[in-house]
């Protein structure tokens, strides 16, 4: 780590440019700069304490620059008094859209996936609103519940946790996905005969005979380029919802890098986060779901998280 940059002056203006060039050849870079853990308040050597507040950065505005950069930030290092060393290091952008298995399109997003190896349940930014959508439609008070995409099953695992045993037994859920090894995977988790699994092309749930839900939940799914969103989402409402149904929709604003989830949607053929498909679809449902006397709630930011709860049903309110 020689011949640190040492970030004790300059602005952003000034240090993100030098971040950049850096990271264009180099995977790992390292800097000196003020310690966040001082706080607003410190005046140390040579650092005069009106100029405290222009220097002073959080630890969260690194790693929230390590994410523009498409980095991890690695732990930090100590130096000399009063600075600390802060590492980047460059994510794969390999996505996990990809697949190693090109004999086999429906292994995608299969257990030999880097996809399936996604932990969304333990991103905060994912759980926390996924976890206040669940209380938003009342899912202790649902009787049928559909998954669509539902990979491995951790969605339902959420719900199970929130719920008391007896509870839980009487409810059916049925989670449909078109890998069969995520299915697999899925039944070997879930061996209760109130939650069926089935690998299945999503566009033709009618050969299933499902019947009517009160809860649907669809995660990163209905944007598959292989889905007509609005026509189906039509499809769904009108003929797999029972009239007081509820409706969790996740659109990822996101891209999963390295293990990273890394804020902005990425359309194709662009080099930047461009989010228009995004909004395209998000504004289409709520405005459909609206006219057909739904309440709709849009939250989140990695994900945003379409919650529909039928009008003349209270929804939950968190502080």
């Amino acid at each position: 780590m020689k011949n640190l940059d040492t970030f004790t002056k300059q602005s952003m203006q000034e240090i993100l440019p030098i971040l950049q060039n850096k990271l264009e050849i180099q995977d790992k870079i390292y800097c000196q700069v003020l310690n966040p853990d001082l706080g607003e308040g410190y005046a140390g050597e040579n650092i005069c304490i009106d100029e405290v507040e222009y220097l002073y950065r959080s630890y969260k505005s690194w790693i929230d620059l390590a994410e523009l950069l498409l980095c991890k930030m690695l732990t930090p290092l100590k130096s000399e008094h009063p600075l600390v060393i802060l590492g980047f290091q460059k994510l794969s952008t390999q996505s996990f859209h990809k697949t190693n298995n090109k004999e086999n399109k429906k292994e995608k997003y299969g257990t030999n996936s880097d996809f399936f190896h996604i932990y969304k349940m333990e991103e905060p930014a994912f759980f926390y609103y996924y976890n206040q959508a669940l209380d938003n439609v009342k899912v202790q008070n649902k009787t049928r519940i559909l998954n669509l995409g539902i990979n491995k099953a951790d969605e339902f695992q959420v719900i199970k946790n929130k719920l008391d045993t007896n509870k839980y037994q009487n409810v059916d859920f049925i989670g449909i996905d078109h890998s069969e090894t995520a299915i697999a995977y899925a039944q070997s988790c879930f061996k209760e005969n109130n939650v069926k699994f089935y690998s299945h092309d999503i566009t033709a749930l009618e050969s299933l005979h499902l019947g009517r839900f009160d809860l649907l939940i669809s995660i990163g799914t209905l944007q598959s380029p292989s889905i007509n969103f609005k026509v189906f989402l039509m499809d769904l409402v009108q003929n797999y919802l029972t009239k007081d149904a509820a409706i969790i929709l996740g659109f990822p604003n996101s891209r999963w890098l390295g293990g990273e989830m890394i804020y902005g949607a990425k359309a194709p053929n662009y080099t930047m986060s461009e989010m228009s498909l995004l909004y395209n679809d998000v504004i289409f449902a709520k405005k459909y779901l609206q006219q057909h006397k739904y309440r709709v709630t849009l939250t989140g930011k990695h994900y945003v998280f379409l919650t529909a709860t039928k009008i003349g049903l209270k929804p939950f309110l968190s502080p």
